[in-house]
């Protein structure tokens, strides 16, 4: 035998045993051609050389976890001695590849039973992150070092999209090893990027900024987008639960959507919004904001009028979303009830709520200085 990294291997030695960045094989001293294979994920498996007509193929008797050193000579032993009634060792697992996993047993057992906006979010991430960096490699062949190095770049320049995509490997990976694929999870101890709170909403006097840009941009030109905006912000739906807003949908005093992120649900509207749909124009599309060059299909996602209102409104730093954390501080600086606005912006808790009801500042000190007001009548000073 060509010189090897051998061992007299006992249960305690294999339990200390770390992955490395390739895989290798630990031969055993006292039963040569027995060895312990450990994968870069952190698997290893009993194999043995076996003759093949001359040559040696090396063949799998089964993972670590389920055999003991002792058990795994007797197995080879007697494979060797007698191989026609030993109990029969396949050549060494045929691990996928990430793409043939991917494109197969996860496609049809998890993408193709989520909604079409997950979808497409997942083929994003598939196609620009996750095939390109491991879809001609096996399964088992994606080291933990690797991942960490493909993660950190993809962090340095979008953190967020990041963490995404380190969400779905992990669900994929996760699968793999149910199935088989793998014995642990590779990515499993990658911490995601700690995200950053967003807590800004529009406090009254932006609001009322915000409005008169949206009033000086109300042309024919830029009127829908407007529209949308003031929206977002009077009912707290989600951008395209307005963009792509059916005529169907609109029911008298409530929006009545069949699908949205959380699922159906049902939203009241109030009277300024109501007249904000009501001015629409209804021709032959079933979107209330149809696309101006195919009316059979919605507007796009992105409102452009935005970026300049909240420039000339002085609200640089506000995104869109925002809108409706605005809508929902303010519905509860106003007495509205937390649970009540979880309704409303259509939460499954009261906790994914609670991050959105943030009070501003000048909000506070004006609640302080009535409140001081009214204690120091009491006090008759």
């Amino acid at each position: 035998m060509p010189a090897r990294e051998r061992s007299r291997l006992t249960d305690a030695a294999i339990a200390r045993l770390r992955p490395r960045a390739r895989e290798y094989t630990v031969w055993d001293r006292s039963v040569p051609g027995l060895g312990v294979r450990v994968r870069p994920t952190g698997g290893m498996t009993w194999v043995m050389l076996e003759d093949a007509g001359g040559t040696s193929r090396r063949v799998s008797l089964g993972p670590v976890s389920t055999m003991t050193v002792g058990e795994a000579r007797r197995a080879c032993l007697e494979r060797r001695v007698n191989p026609e009634t030993a109990e029969p060792a396949g050549p060494v697992r045929a691990v996928p590849l990430f793409r043939e996993f991917v494109e197969g047993e996860w496609k049809e057992a998890h993408f193709e039973r989520c909604k079409p906006a997950t979808r497409k979010t997942y083929r994003w991430l598939l196609d620009a992150r996750l095939l390109p960096a491991f879809g001609e490699k096996q399964l088992d062949r994606i080291a933990p070092a690797e991942l960490r190095r493909r993660f950190d770049a993809w962090s340095r320049t979008a953190p967020g999209n990041a963490n995404n995509a380190l969400r779905l490997l992990r669900q994929i990976l996760n699968f793999a090893a149910a199935k088989g694929h793998l014995d642990t999870n590779p990515a499993r101890d990658i911490r995601p990027n700690r995200r950053r709170k967003m807590t800004r909403f529009l406090s009254s006097e932006e609001i009322a900024r915000l409005h008169g840009v949206l009033d000086a941009h109300s042309g024919r030109r830029d009127a829908a987008q407007a529209d949308i905006i003031r929206l977002l912000l009077l009912t707290g739906c989600r951008r395209n639960e307005i963009v792509r807003l059916r005529w169907a949908e609109v029911r008298g005093d409530t929006l009545v959507m069949a699908d949205t992120k959380t699922g159906p649900r049902e939203v009241p509207l109030n009277a300024r919004a109501r007249a904000i749909l009501e001015r629409q124009p209804r021709g032959d599309s079933p979107f209330v904001f149809p696309s101006p060059r195919d009316p059979s299909r919605p507007r796009g996602p992105d409102i452009g009028l935005w970026y300049r209102a909240r420039r000339e409104a002085g609200i640089e730093d506000v995104r869109l979303h925002d809108l409706r954390h605005t809508h929902a501080s303010h519905a509860v600086m106003n007495g509205v009830p937390v649970p009540v606005v979880s309704r409303l912006l259509g939460h499954s808790n009261t906790r994914m709520t609670l991050r959105y009801a943030h009070l501003g500042d000048r909000d506070i000190e004006r609640a302080a200085e009535r409140v001081g007001h009214a204690v120091a009548n009491l006090m008759g000073l």
